[in-house]
């Protein structure tokens, strides 16, 4: 069913949740609002309705579910189309004392400073960012978001009150506002128009005030199936191989934001069946799956991934997935695990796929154990799509074609270069990202090579040709036309 809407909805969001009617923006002829209603709203609802539309209802009534699926769509539409509020708010007078509710479609009488911080989360939420910088400066407040990798500034105005709005933040986490000269860190759930988002929260001192990070996570964001992640063919099949076995590790390596975890919930998907038992072990848990057991780390407590995991192995798990091996007791627990039985998935902030075996004898795994427990590395960067409305071609000059040749690549015609921007990327000349991989597959003489104690660049030489390269990989995806060289070169060039 399709819902007609306006740049202003008449019905606030929590008054409609509450009381179970929902208004068609549409108007009719007789100058009646048509109005749907869930099916257990009293006359009360639709008096109180009446009143805030000022015109005479028609009610069509419709199930909880149905209701609250239609209501989710109507104000997430809304809040889509909606502008930026901290263009026009005003900071003469501010109330920090009233928290509000977690919704934050219900928060539209706050004072400014709510208006604010509930503002700019919604504002990155619409641009898909992942991170929020809250950043003081001299006599101003400075903020950005990160959209597909990048930073890009979203507000900087010298009247916002920078105190009250880190303590905003700071307060919707849970975290000590007294408490300035200590760094801080803290979690909330918010929703958003019925979108589940959970952020962590992150303060720390600075030269001219506590800066705020909030890394933003959308619960209900849809998963990417296997075919949709970016493999080529032959590194699908590998990674077939590779999960197809009971036991033994397959790491996903790369920096920070390089789509790791989403790379293994996919195999996770993947392997999720009626006769298997997964389990995970996470900080934070990014994604539901139905049929997976998730859990939470939680240092606090002295519950991190080591405790974590020993407590998993007790559970007749088949699969586990270790959000990522930080310390060597975490690393000799995977290991174990994987001799007795299971198959572990796990993250390593690695430049290569052939760094993860250096990496993980560094943190104490013996060669000979891992030689015969580690069945794979995948490693991947996320690289930035050019904006398909004003991306340039130009002639691929005979350097380029040289440059793409010593990678196995064969040149086109022309190369697609970043445009000046436009309305669909916002003037970034990029819109949305791409996965760029390498896979190391554990097999002829590398076993060997790790019990010896080879370099990481020896692994390297012999597990992959030039075109098996992450960089290749990038490069084919240049030659394509869905990126640019200089965008290649910036996200990859570190794994050459």
């Amino acid at each position: 069913m399709n819902l007609p809407v306006s740049s202003t909805r008449r019905l606030p969001f929590a008054f409609a949740r509450r009381c179970g009617v929902l208004e068609d923006l549409t108007v009719s002829s007789d100058g009646s609002v048509r109005v749907l209603a869930r099916t257990d709203s009293d006359d009360d609802s639709w008096r109180e309705a009446r009143r805030f539309l000022g015109k005479p209802l028609r009610i069509a009534f419709y199930d909880a579910s149905t209701f609250d699926e239609l209501l989710t769509r109507a104000y997430r539409e809304e809040t889509e189309r909606s502008d930026d509020p901290a263009d026009t708010l005003s900071f003469e007078a501010e109330d920090d004392q009233a928290i509000g509710p977690r919704d934050l479609l219900e928060d539209d009488v706050e004072a400014p400073v709510i208006q604010l911080a509930n503002g700019l989360v919604r504002e990155a939420l619409k641009l898909g960012a992942s991170d929020i910088h809250v950043e003081p400066l001299e006599g101003s407040l400075r903020v950005r978001f990160r959209v597909d990798g990048v930073l890009r500034t979203a507000l900087e105005r010298p009247d916002v009150p920078v105190r009250r709005v880190v303590s905003r933040f700071k307060v919707m986490a849970g975290l000590d506002i007294a408490e300035r000269r200590l760094p801080q860190d803290g979690r909330m759930s918010l929703r958003l128009g019925g979108r589940s988002i959970d952020v962590r929260v992150s303060s720390l001192p600075s030269q001219y005030g506590e800066r705020v990070v909030l890394r933003l996570l959308d619960r209900s964001a849809e998963l990417l199936s296997f075919d949709q992640i970016g493999l080529a063919p032959n590194q699908k099949a590998a990674l077939d191989q590779m999960i197809a076995k009971t036991n033994g590790i397959v790491l996903a390596t790369g920096p920070t934001g390089s789509g790791k975890t989403t790379t293994l919930y996919t195999l996770m998907q993947r392997l999720n069946d009626i006769g298997r038992n997964i389990m995970t072990v996470e900080d934070p848990v990014e994604y539901d799956l139905p049929g997976v057991s998730q859990s939470q780390v939680n240092g606090k407590i002295g519950m991190g991934f080591a405790e974590s995991l020993r407590a998993i192995l007790r559970q007749d798990p088949d699969v586990i997935l270790v959000g990522e091996i930080r310390d060597s007791e975490t690393a000799r627990i995977a290991v174990r695990a994987s001799m007795t039985g299971h198959l572990v998935l796990s993250t390593l902030h690695t430049n290569t796929a052939a760094g993860a075996i250096t990496r993980l004898v560094d943190l104490g795994v013996e060669p000979f154990l891992l030689k015969s427990t580690l069945r794979g590395v995948v490693a991947q960067r996320l690289v930035r799509r050019l904006c398909p409305g004003c991306s340039r071609q130009a002639t691929t000059t005979e350097a380029d074609a040289s440059w793409l040749a010593r990678w196995k690549v064969e040149a086109p015609e022309s190369l697609s270069t970043p445009g000046e921007g436009c309305i669909g990327c916002a003037g970034l000349a990029y819109r949305h990202r791409l996965g760029v991989y390498e896979i190391l597959e554990i097999g002829g003489r590398i076993p060997e090579m790790i019990r010896a104690g080879a370099s990481e660049s020896d692994i390297q030489a012999e597990a992959m040709q030039p075109d098996e390269h992450i960089f290749a990989h990038a490069l084919r995806a240049v030659a394509r036309g869905e990126t640019s060289r200089e965008e290649a070169v910036r996200a990859v060039a570190d794994s050459t």
